[in-house]
Protein backbone atom coordinates (compact mmCIF):
# COMPACT_ATOMS: atom_id res chain seq x y z
CA UNK A 1 0.00 0.00 0.00
CA UNK A 2 1.18 3.53 -0.71
CA UNK A 3 0.05 7.00 0.20
CA UNK A 4 -0.26 9.94 -2.18
CA UNK A 5 -0.36 13.51 -1.06
CA UNK A 6 -2.04 15.82 -3.55
CA UNK A 7 -1.20 19.50 -3.02
CA UNK A 8 -3.12 22.14 -4.90
CA UNK A 9 -4.00 24.87 -2.43
CA UNK A 10 -4.42 22.46 0.43
CA UNK A 11 -2.86 19.13 1.15
CA UNK A 12 -4.92 15.98 0.83
CA UNK A 13 -3.86 12.45 1.51
CA UNK A 14 -5.13 9.33 -0.24
CA UNK A 15 -4.37 5.69 0.51
CA UNK A 16 -4.03 3.64 -2.64
CA UNK A 17 -3.99 -0.04 -1.80
CA UNK A 18 -2.78 -1.41 -5.14
CA UNK A 19 -1.96 -0.70 -8.78
CA UNK A 20 -5.64 -0.53 -9.77
CA UNK A 21 -6.32 2.14 -7.16
CA UNK A 22 -3.31 4.14 -8.36
CA UNK A 23 -4.51 3.97 -11.98
CA UNK A 24 -8.01 4.99 -10.85
CA UNK A 25 -6.51 8.07 -9.13
CA UNK A 26 -4.77 8.98 -12.39
CA UNK A 27 -8.13 8.60 -14.19
CA UNK A 28 -9.74 10.97 -11.66
CA UNK A 29 -7.05 13.58 -12.27
CA UNK A 30 -7.64 13.29 -16.03
CA UNK A 31 -11.37 13.75 -15.51
CA UNK A 32 -10.75 16.86 -13.40
CA UNK A 33 -8.47 18.36 -16.06
CA UNK A 34 -10.83 17.70 -18.95
CA UNK A 35 -14.17 18.43 -17.31
CA UNK A 36 -13.48 20.90 -14.52
CA UNK A 37 -10.24 22.83 -15.00
CA UNK A 38 -10.06 22.66 -18.82
CA UNK A 39 -6.44 23.76 -18.68
CA UNK A 40 -3.07 22.09 -18.71
CA UNK A 41 -1.05 21.38 -15.60
CA UNK A 42 2.48 20.70 -14.48
CA UNK A 43 2.60 17.87 -11.95
CA UNK A 44 5.70 16.99 -9.95
CA UNK A 45 5.85 13.32 -8.95
CA UNK A 46 8.01 12.67 -5.91
CA UNK A 47 8.75 9.31 -4.35
CA UNK A 48 11.11 6.38 -4.17
CA UNK A 49 11.74 3.99 -7.04
CA UNK A 50 8.68 1.77 -7.46
CA UNK A 51 6.36 4.04 -5.46
CA UNK A 52 3.85 4.25 -8.33
CA UNK A 53 4.76 7.47 -10.17
CA UNK A 54 4.61 5.86 -13.62
CA UNK A 55 1.49 3.89 -12.68
CA UNK A 56 -0.31 7.08 -11.68
CA UNK A 57 0.78 8.73 -14.94
CA UNK A 58 -0.43 5.68 -16.87
CA UNK A 59 -3.87 6.14 -15.30
CA UNK A 60 -3.85 9.82 -16.24
CA UNK A 61 -2.81 9.20 -19.86
CA UNK A 62 -5.41 6.46 -20.25
CA UNK A 63 -8.01 8.71 -18.62
CA UNK A 64 -7.23 11.34 -21.23
CA UNK A 65 -8.15 8.81 -23.94
CA UNK A 66 -4.91 7.03 -24.86
CA UNK A 67 -5.57 3.45 -25.96
CA UNK A 68 -2.02 2.05 -26.30
CA UNK A 69 0.79 1.26 -23.91
CA UNK A 70 2.10 3.85 -21.49
CA UNK A 71 5.75 3.15 -20.86
CA UNK A 72 8.24 4.68 -18.51
CA UNK A 73 10.49 7.30 -20.12
CA UNK A 74 13.47 6.21 -18.02
CA UNK A 75 15.79 6.04 -21.04
CA UNK A 76 14.04 8.45 -23.41
CA UNK A 77 13.62 11.28 -20.86
CA UNK A 78 10.14 12.14 -22.18
CA UNK A 79 7.23 10.22 -23.68
CA UNK A 80 4.76 12.41 -25.57
CA UNK A 81 1.06 11.62 -26.05
CA UNK A 82 -0.92 13.65 -28.58
CA UNK A 83 -4.52 13.34 -27.40
CA UNK A 84 -6.17 16.20 -29.28
CA UNK A 85 -6.82 18.79 -28.10
CA UNK A 86 -4.48 17.82 -25.26
CA UNK A 87 -0.80 17.00 -25.23
CA UNK A 88 0.50 14.96 -22.32
CA UNK A 89 4.20 14.67 -21.57
CA UNK A 90 5.63 12.14 -19.13
CA UNK A 91 9.15 13.00 -18.01
CA UNK A 92 11.51 10.81 -16.00
CA UNK A 93 14.56 12.82 -14.98
CA UNK A 94 16.13 10.09 -12.85
CA UNK A 95 19.09 9.62 -15.22
CA UNK A 96 19.59 13.32 -15.94
CA UNK A 97 23.20 14.23 -15.17
CA UNK A 98 22.83 18.01 -15.44
CA UNK A 99 19.68 20.18 -15.59
CA UNK A 100 21.20 22.05 -18.55
CA UNK A 101 20.57 18.91 -20.65
CA UNK A 102 16.91 19.93 -20.63
CA UNK A 103 17.79 22.93 -22.80
CA UNK A 104 18.76 20.53 -25.61
CA UNK A 105 15.24 19.09 -25.75
CA UNK A 106 13.58 22.52 -25.68
CA UNK A 107 12.08 22.06 -22.23
CA UNK A 108 10.17 25.35 -22.28
CA UNK A 109 8.13 24.18 -25.30
CA UNK A 110 6.47 21.51 -23.15
CA UNK A 111 4.74 23.97 -20.83
CA UNK A 112 2.02 25.50 -22.98
CA UNK A 113 -1.76 25.77 -22.98
CA UNK A 114 -3.54 22.39 -23.24
CA UNK A 115 -0.33 20.60 -22.19
CA UNK A 116 -0.13 18.36 -19.14
CA UNK A 117 3.38 17.51 -17.97
CA UNK A 118 4.00 14.81 -15.39
CA UNK A 119 7.58 15.01 -14.13
CA UNK A 120 9.25 12.26 -12.13
CA UNK A 121 12.33 13.33 -10.13
CA UNK A 122 11.68 17.07 -10.68
CA UNK A 123 14.52 18.07 -8.36
CA UNK A 124 16.95 16.96 -11.08
CA UNK A 125 15.61 19.69 -13.38
CA UNK A 126 15.72 22.44 -10.78
CA UNK A 127 15.83 25.91 -12.30
CA UNK A 128 14.64 24.89 -15.76
CA UNK A 129 11.21 23.41 -15.11
CA UNK A 130 7.95 25.30 -14.93
CA UNK A 131 6.54 25.62 -11.43
CA UNK A 132 4.29 22.77 -10.34
CA UNK A 133 0.53 23.21 -10.26
CA UNK A 134 0.28 19.91 -8.38
CA UNK A 135 2.91 18.15 -6.32
CA UNK A 136 2.29 14.47 -5.61
CA UNK A 137 4.35 12.84 -2.89
CA UNK A 138 4.10 9.08 -3.10
CA UNK A 139 5.22 6.96 -0.17
CA UNK A 140 4.94 3.37 0.89
CA UNK A 141 2.79 2.82 3.98
CA UNK A 142 4.32 -0.47 5.12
Amino acid sequence: MQTIELSILASKQFSLINESATIAMGNKLADAIQNKLNQGIVAYLNGDLGAGKTTLTRGFVQGMGHQGNVKSPTYTLVEPYDLAPWKVYHFDLYRLADPEELEFIGIRDYFKEKCCSFIEWPEKGYGLLANADISLNMNYDD
